[in-house]
């Protein structure tokens, strides 16, 4: 997302997600502000290859909910991310002088896939994420809109959920959907490029219709 009307209009057709990309490359940049949404609906930050400090100062700004890995982040990263946003959080508390919580955040880590895949490699990053999202591997970080060869996926051997991405419109639900019948861990649809009418201004129609199939899936 990018654009605080656009923001609006597809918070109200309710998604369990909305993303926002902290990428300076990215055609979806997101420098703006983002409207109260709806309860239910998580804030997701997009980086690639950020430094941790610049990753847990926009988690704090922004009070995002999720933090979505798109490059090349090493397990070594995501543990001092989260070490690090532990941290700051207890320092916020402390200078509020609040009881509360520290705010918790969920870690999705992205792996590129086209024909094949080594899952091996996902083994190390197990304990340390709460999902995995496997998009398709292409020229940009996402946003080819393009779809990878999901019968790789039939090697898909851990039990952490995952998001599926890569390319995903509403003609390639009925694959989908054939998909969903497995008993892979998918735990939902990313979708970005094909749902756009220019990059960050996602169609609130096809979103309705996507919500409204998604329902029956």
């Amino acid at each position: 997302m990018k654009y605080v009307e656009n923001i609006q209009q597809v918070a109200e057709v309710q998604p369990d997600y909305l993303g926002f990309i902290f990428y300076d490359r990215s055609p979806r940049n997101f420098e703006g502000i983002i409207p109260e949404l709806p309860k239910g609906i998580k804030k997701v930050g997009v980086f690639v290859n950020e430094y941790i400090e610049i990753v847990v100062s926009l988690i704090q700004e922004y009070q995002l909910d999720v933090v979505q890995l798109h490059g090349d982040e090493s397990v070594e990263y995501i543990e001092k991310l989260k070490e690090a946003f532990q941290t700051a959080e207890e320092e916020l508390i402390a200078q509020l002088k609040k009881k509360r919580k520290p705010k918790t955040i969920e870690i999705v880590k992205v792996f590129g896939v086209k024909d094949e895949f080594d899952f091996s490699i996902l083994k190390p990053f197990e304990a340390i994420v709460d999902f995995f999202l496997f998009d398709t591997k292409g020229k940009e970080r996402g946003g080819n809109g393009i779809t990878f060869n999901w019968k790789v996926l039939e090697n898909y051997n851990s039990t952490v959920p995952f998001f599926l991405s890569g390319g995903i419109g509403l003609k390639e639900l009925p694959e989908v959907q054939n998909l969903l019948k497995s008993n892979l861990p998918i735990h939902a649809l990313d979708v970005n490029s094909k749902f756009e009418t220019k990059p960050g201004i996602k169609s609130v129609k096809d979103i309705k219709k996507l919500r409204h199939i998604a329902a029956s899936l």
